[in-house]
């Protein structure tokens, strides 16, 4: 009789470029030979794929990893495998507080799975967290969606926001050729799917490591015109693209989302506080009033415009008076979501070692006031297009009648949720939740 052949599964934590890093580790395993299996106790190999953006993320891989690690002892052929941001983080120390790991690996060599299994399989514990180029792979991910894809633009992130610990995980900014984002989307087109979405951790900095600039200056490679460039890739009837950073989302994007028919507008740009001394001090490079322009400049082109943000309660040294700033920018701009959180002292920020650090209490406390306001104002904006007859279909501008549902790429503070259209389900796919980085 056969082998049974091997099964693999994939926990996800964390953000849209995890779980497309997920995608790709879980097409390169089935290119080994590797079936995947909803159940990590049926697995041959178990693969973690973490986030360390807030603590208890980072917290919940090990609680995770305990049982596994139990597990390995009763099965000594499973192999335990740690990938992204956690990985990175701790590098080699995770061997050392879980021992019975394989391989762990930063997020910077997802597309070198292949390779560094085969050094587990010949009997080593290998860690792969050295600073790399990130090159362009061949590999075919395993998407969870025959509707919607995730294709990454720009990888890492140069911004020092002094609470975040993403540019020591993920690496220095890396943009991709527009030659090979476009083809990615023509492949996806020719496979039926209708939807990308963009991804980058700083998507609207796309470009600015890429040779080459305009006669007026600018970079030859930006955002706005990658997604001109792409616009007209045949079968893809919507785009969406996040994160986006306020520093570099300027009216020249804006323009380009409003004139570019299969846009969606739908925007993610986080604003992290709403008190300008205190952005100065969290290092964002704008302050209150240029983010509102930029909500005002948006809102301008789009009146209907659909957008969402990321919000911190509880920063060092934050006064009340500066978390009410917070309130009246939500109070004003009115967002249809906002994803929520206690600030959390991260390893290597500068931040976590302030000594004006807030009560867990105090935190608490604002986090739930804040998240009432968000409620209510969402609640505010989704009776007003239900009042309008519209709903709060927000799709392509030249796509609203079609029937397939699309892809936020944030879609609660909870959960990353992907709905599939009814043939989909009759094909067994049903609605995959994924944590959120938040």
């Amino acid at each position: 009789m056969a082998d049974s052949p091997r099964r693999y599964h994939i926990t996800t934590f964390g953000c849209q470029m995890n779980k497309a890093d997920s995608e790709r580790m879980a097409g390169i395993l089935e290119e080994m030979g590797f079936q995947w299996t909803e159940l990590p106790e049926q697995a041959d190999l178990v693969l973690y794929n973490t986030c360390t953006i807030r603590d208890n993320a980072e917290q919940k891989v090990y609680s995770y990893l305990g049982r596994q690690a139990k597990r390995k002892h009763e099965q000594p052929n499973l192999t335990l495998v740690v990938a992204g941001c956690v990985a990175q983080q701790e590098g080699e120390s995770l061997l050392r507080r879980v021992p019975e790991l394989d391989l762990v690996m930063g997020p910077q060599h997802a597309n070198r799975l292949r390779d560094l299994l085969e050094q587990v399989f010949a009997g080593n514990q290998v860690v792969a967290t050295e600073e790399a180029h990130i090159y362009e792979d061949i590999t075919k991910p395993r998407r969870d969606s025959q509707v919607t894809a995730w294709v990454n633009v720009i990888y890492g992130c140069n911004e020092r926001c002094t609470y975040c610990v993403v540019p020591n995980v993920r690496g220095v900014e890396q943009s991709r050729r527009p030659e090979a984002i476009r083809a990615d989307l023509e492949a996806l087109g020719q496979q039926g799917y209708k939807e990308v979405t963009l991804l980058g951790q700083n998507i609207d900095a796309y470009g600015r490591d890429l040779p080459g600039a305009t006669p007026e200056g600018r970079h030859l490679y930006t955002l706005t015109d990658l997604l001109y460039f792409l616009h007209d890739v045949p079968g893809i009837d919507r785009i969406r693209f996040a994160t986006s950073h306020p520093r570099y989302f300027t009216e020249r994007l804006i323009r380009a989302c409003a004139e570019l028919p299969k846009l969606c507008e739908h925007f993610h740009i986080p604003f992290q506080s709403g008190d300008s001394e205190l952005l100065k001090a969290m290092s964002r490079g704008y302050s209150r009033e240029r983010y509102l322009r930029i909500i005002e400049t948006l809102r301008g082109y789009m009146p209907d415009a659909s957008i969402s943000a990321d919000a911190i309660v509880g920063f060092p040294g934050e006064t009340e008076q500066q978390f009410e700033n917070t309130l009246s920018l939500v109070e004003q701009v009115g967002f249809d979501l906002v994803n929520t959180a206690a600030y959390s002292p991260r390893p290597g920020t500068p931040a976590a070692l302030w000594p004006n650090q807030l009560s867990e209490e105090v935190k608490a406390d604002r986090l739930q006031r804040l998240n009432h306001l968000v409620n209510s104002k969402a609640a505010e904006r989704s009776q007003l297009f239900r009042a309008r007859g519209r709903g709060a279909d927000r799709r392509s501008k030249s796509q609203r009648s079609d029937s397939g549902d699309g892809t936020n790429p944030r879609q609660s503070t909870h959960f990353l949720h992907r709905r599939y259209r009814p043939s989909e389900r009759a094909n067994g796919a049903g609605e995959n939740y994924y944590s959120s980085a938040l």
